[in-house]
């Protein structure tokens, strides 16, 4: 399979589409977001017409109020490769969640399961609390990630909670070296200026398409009770300007602001990712980029079969 990963906004969607028509092949997100139906604008969810005939799997398979876990994605991808491979076609996994990318392709390490119970009352913390108590129990761990990094946070106080062990420990224990699958990988980068106004750009046309009402309509279906959903960037932001605490045009900087600093993060995270190899969107057409992908496929196809 060939993985497409990167940053937000690197083109990675668009990069997807293209390769799987060049390619013969179908697309599985690995967007922790675009899981949930009726998310569609807030996460750029690629439309049925932006699909250009293409399917898609593990995209609008929960209802927003529910709960969605790294192994549930993991069974899903399971399922979705199976599917594509009896199609005789090629699966082509796109999308910037490293937790998921890392699931699927190195499998999970022992540590205990979610316990919503549990991440139900960290949530209710904010972001400095919850980052003190992870310094305190797991100073290794709290040293890779970002103080606003609520989500892998919240994990690694979840298994420390339940076991009594820090998050790093099963890290360290898990070999990540051995893969669940074959795979060519490819990280797009784009230059940092670039990236930063392609983001301010895509929130602009979020709000232009309707982001505010389908916040709006989520909220009617139970979206606050979820402890996933509600934490995604271009949503929870709008949440403060229906209860009329802020202005749209502070949401709107909001959103930007959370976007570009999730970027950042994602950048930090797919920095030193060996398996993969870095593209430098910035500088080449997307038809160069799918060119030079290709040509690695076949040769990678062509040195398997005389191996």
């Amino acid at each position: 399979m060939i993985v497409i990963a990167g940053a937000t906004a690197t083109g990675k969607t668009e990069l997807g589409i293209k390769l799987a028509k060049l390619l013969d092949g179908e697309v599985i997100s690995a967007d922790s977001m675009m899981v949930y139906k009726y998310m569609d604008i807030g996460t750029a969810k690629p439309s049925v017409e932006e699909r250009e005939g293409i399917e898609h799997y593990v995209i609008d398979v929960v209802l927003p109020s529910q709960n969605y876990s790294v192994k549930d994605y993991i069974e899903d991808f399971d399922k979705a490769v199976q599917k594509i491979r009896e199609k005789g076609k090629i699966p082509i996994v796109v999308g910037g969640t490293w937790l998921y990318i890392q699931g699927v392709l190195y499998g999970l390490s022992d540590a205990p399961e979610s316990d919503w119970t549990l991440r139900e009352k960290l949530y209710s913390l904010d972001n400095l609390e919850l980052y003190t108590q992870l310094q305190k129990v797991d100073p290794e761990y709290a040293n890779k990630i970002h103080v606003n990094d609520k989500r892998r946070i919240v994990r690694a106080l979840e298994v420390y909670y339940l076991t009594g062990k820090p998050f790093s420990f099963f890290i360290n224990q898990h070999n990540f070296k051995s893969k669940r699958y074959n795979f060519l990988g490819f990280i797009l980068e784009r230059d940092r200026q670039e990236l930063m106004d392609r983001i301010e750009k895509r929130v602009e046309k979020m709000f232009e398409k309707g982001l505010v009402e389908e916040v709006k309509k989520l909220v009617d279906m139970g979206f606050k009770d979820s402890l996933t959903s509600r934490q995604a960037i271009g949503y929870k932001e709008i949440l403060p300007y229906l209860d009329k605490k802020i202005s749209l045009e502070d949401a709107k900087k909001c959103i930007i602001e959370n976007t570009k600093d999730f970027a950042k993060r994602q950048i930090r995270t797919f920095r030193n990712k060996t398996d993969f190899e870095k593209i430098e969107a910035s500088k080449f057409e997307v038809n160069e980029i799918l060119d030079y992908i290709y040509k690695k496929y076949n040769q990678e196809v062509r040195d398997v079969s005389t191996r």
